[in-house]
């Protein structure tokens, strides 16, 4: 039987918690981009996100939800999305390395992913993550009150798509609040004005994976790592988007 999305409104006093979240994983992601470099290991930059949001007298989001073993996904090349973090897993020149994290703050969280390129990167590499950030903005914007939610997901694709690369159909973005994961589920592909329609109040961790080559994808024997299935490159960004009466309220931009 079909099962109606029940999306929960946040007030103007939950909307500021979810910023306060938002904010914390965004300053550790910068903290976190700004050691990513050849020869570290993506085991380091768990740890040292896991100090950092400690010291903040935050929660790891991910660290034991649903079984994940870390506090960092870091997905490089082509892992698409919850790469584990590994003392084996040195980051070399050429790289790119997808960043993804959460937290619990007050009772409230905070979700946001990067792709950062280690070192030089090809050509292809530099303008896949251009294109991902760019699709994300391009969902961001459509992400205004009356729109339907599959205006934020046909934007996303019909940017990557124009570029000749491919959006992932296996994981979407999602709502966030008091939980990790609530309604709506938000997709990376999608037919404009279907879906339910935008209310000012709604919270939105939009997250476009995109694929330089196909769309499928295929999860290791680890249970959480998903790879591209053709070995193509992907790339990963994701902001919390406040719906509003005007403008869409990024409460994950980093300064």
């Amino acid at each position: 039987m079909f099962k109606p999305v029940s999306v929960e409104l946040k007030s103007p006093r939950e909307l500021a918690k979810l910023r306060d979240a938002g904010r914390l994983v965004s300053e550790v992601l910068e903290f976190l981009l700004e050691r990513v470099a050849p020869g570290i290991t993506t085991k380091e930059l768990d740890a040292l996100a896991e100090r950092e949001l400690r010291r903040a007298r935050a929660e790891p989001a991910f660290l034991g939800y649903r079984g994940y073993p870390a506090v960092l996904c870091a997905s490089v090349n082509d892992e698409v999305v919850h790469g584990i973090p590994s003392g084996s897993r040195v980051l070399k020149e050429g790289d790119i390395v997808s960043l993804d994290l959460g937290c619990r703050w007050k009772g409230f969280y905070g979700d946001a992913a990067v792709t950062a390129p280690v070192g030089a990167v090809s050509d292809e590499a530099r303008r896949l993550m251009d294109v991902t950030r760019e699709s994300l903005e391009k969902g961001i914007s459509s992400a205004r009150p009356d729109n339907r939610l599959g205006d934020v997901s046909a934007a996303v694709q019909r940017h990557v798509e124009a570029a000749g690369f491919s959006a992932v159909r296996e994981f979407v973005g999602h709502g966030i609040g008091r939980a990790l994961h609530e309604d709506p589920a938000v997709p990376n592909v999608g037919q404009p004005g279907t879906g339910i329609r935008l209310r000012p109040g709604m919270v939105l961790a939009l997250e476009p994976m995109v694929n330089a080559g196909g769309p499928d994808v295929r999860v290791l024997d680890d249970g959480w790592t998903a790879v591209t299935k053709d070995g193509s490159l992907s790339a990963h960004f994701e902001h919390m988007v406040a719906v509003t009466d005007g403008e869409p309220d990024i409460l994950t931009r980093r300064d």
